[in-house]
């Protein structure tokens, strides 16, 4: 049988999990349902199955603790359903558990939603199952789900949300989760722009951190949708020409909103973005006012924008002056084949194209002429093109200096890999639970999941192990366990050799190698 959920359950163990038993046990006297806990949580790092899949995995790989036998699937569905009752305090204490881990006098949280696909058609009362726009493209009924996690990477709090939730209006619980869970006395929180709104802003404003006594404001960085904000290009005009002149990325800011007349402050010079010791130097306070937009440019990324812009519009007015020569060569009597061009049909075909092509606010097409007409709106076009390669973030911190800022944003990137990690490694989705108990429970499970896949990276990167966990996980599936029974003879039970690959496994994991007796 395959072992390597001993180092799954050697963790599991080490961090506490185990202490989830208590809180399960009065539910489930006849059977120990922290025992399947553990199964359907390792079973998702190990191999991602159904419930009906995990009773087949369990015949080829050992759990400790865990009798196969007394495993069925209305137990696993049973303790699903207490596992959700208890929710609140299985992650009140899984919370106690992971702050040694964490920093309580500073805590940098970054905070991010991805879509989970929900199969059924059936509608329930509370159902979490809602058409949604899919992050993936499309419509889908679907589930939103939130984490937050630490700039180390480390999964802090989950929540899910109907699938057609307004992502921003989840922000506000997800902050209160943490700060609920976490004793920080300072909390900066980063956030993506597809949160960001002007009523989210002043919701975030409003946010303490610590006891009502001394409680101090939520920190935030968040991204801004510029392109939404007319504003934002304007206030950028006197930066641009730095910008332009620029080859590599440059950092600045200025105070938000801008006063009037006075539209970019003196910190709005930009400033080189390298991670020099200038950067960080003493963690220097910046004269800023409350509330700072800090911009960065990318030159690379901002022509390449520019230029996939201009090719999308050469090709638009390239069929349009197609369609255009082609109506005019009509009038003069030439014929083609098939249907004959109208100006109208004409007008509704480029205005359908340049909508799917997001350039409605550049090529203006004039449906109100009785020919096909159109336009560039130079001054929107502009705009754009000052917002190219341009990352812009709205924060409070007045501590941090702007390539900090930066970069503590650019942390948030690791967040997706942990949503990667929830849809491939621990297929969180599609779901094909139906009840909305079952729902929960079972991200609750890929939560506990995904602590322990991130526990594992945090500790194979420390000892500087290339392996990451998914490819630990099938290095450490070679070392299997043997029962073999002898007539008239008591059961032998073996191990088989243990590489020094796979020691080196162990060593980095700081999980002792097992032995047969162990086992």
């Amino acid at each position: 049988m395959n072992t390597y959920a001993f180092v799954l359950d050697a963790l599991w163990r080490e961090l506490g999990f185990d202490a989830i038993g208590p809180l399960l046990r009065s539910a489930h006297p006849g059977f120990d349902a922290e025992a399947l806990v553990r199964a359907m949580v390792f079973n998702r790092l190990c191999d991602a199955s159904s419930k009906l899949g995990l009773l087949r995995w369990l015949e080829v790989a050992w759990v400790p603790g865990l009798d196969p036998v007394s495993v069925t699937h209305q137990r696993l569905l049973r303790t699903m359903d207490t596992l959700q009752e208890k929710s609140e305090r299985v992650s009140a204490l899984v919370a106690r558990l992971l702050r040694p881990l964490i920093d309580t006098q500073l805590s940098v949280v970054f905070y991010d939603l991805t879509t989970l696909r929900a199969q059924g058609s059936s509608d329930l009362p509370g159902d979490l199952r809602a058409v949604g726009l899919s992050k993936e493209g499309g419509f889908a009924r679907q589930c939103l789900l939130g984490v937050v996690q630490t700039a180390q990477g480390l999964p802090l709090a989950h929540r899910l949300w109907q699938g057609n939730a307004a992502e921003g209006d989840t922000l506000s619980t997800a902050v209160a989760d943490v700060l609920r869970l976490y004793p920080v006395q300072r909390l900066i929180l980063v956030a993506d722009r597809g949160l960001l709104s002007m009523d989210n802003l002043t919701l975030l404003q409003g946010l303490k951190v610590g006891n009502a006594a001394d409680a101090r404001p939520l920190e935030y960085i968040v991204a801004v949708p510029a392109r939404r904000y007319n504003a934002f290009a304007r206030v950028l005009a006197p930066v641009q020409p730095a910008c332009q002149s620029s080859a590599e990325e440059t950092i600045g800011e200025m105070p938000w909103p801008p006063k009037d007349g006075d539209a970019v402050s003196p910190h709005a010079q930009p400033e080189p973005s390298a991670n020099t010791a200038a950067d960080d130097a003493d963690g220097a306070s910046v004269n800023t006012p409350t509330l700072r937009l800090v911009w960065a440019h990318d030159p690379q990324r901002a022509a390449e924008q520019s230029a996939q812009r201009q090719a999308r519009i050469a090709e638009l007015l390239a069929r349009a002056q197609a369609s255009a020569d082609k109506l005019d060569a009509q009038d003069n009597g030439k014929t083609y084949k098939g249907r004959k061009l109208s100006d109208a049909g004409a007008k509704a075909r480029l205005y359908h194209e340049v909508l799917e092509a997001r350039l409605g606010h550049i090529v203006k097409v004039d449906l109100g002429h009785e020919q096909l007409s159109w336009s560039i709106d130079e001054e929107r076009l502009a705009q754009a093109e000052r917002l190219d390669g341009k990352l812009l973030l709205l924060t409070n911190v007045t501590d941090l200096r702007p390539a900090e800022i930066v970069r503590r944003y650019k942390g948030l990137a690791d967040i997706e890999r942990g949503f990667h990690v929830l849809k491939s490694q621990i297929e969180i989705a599609p779901m094909f639970h139906r009840l909305p108990q079952r729902i929960r429970a079972h991200g609750l499970i890929c939560f506990l999941a995904l602590v322990l896949h991130r526990v594992m990276r945090m500790r194979l990167k420390a000892k500087g192990q290339a392996a990451s966990p998914e490819r630990a996980l099938q290095m450490l599936r070679q070392v299997q366990r043997h029962r073999i029974h002898l007539p008239g003879e008591h059961a032998v039970t073996g191990l088989s050799s243990v590489s020094a690959a796979q020691a080196e496994l162990f060593a980095a994991l700081e999980v002792p190698r097992p032995t047969a007796a162990g086992l």
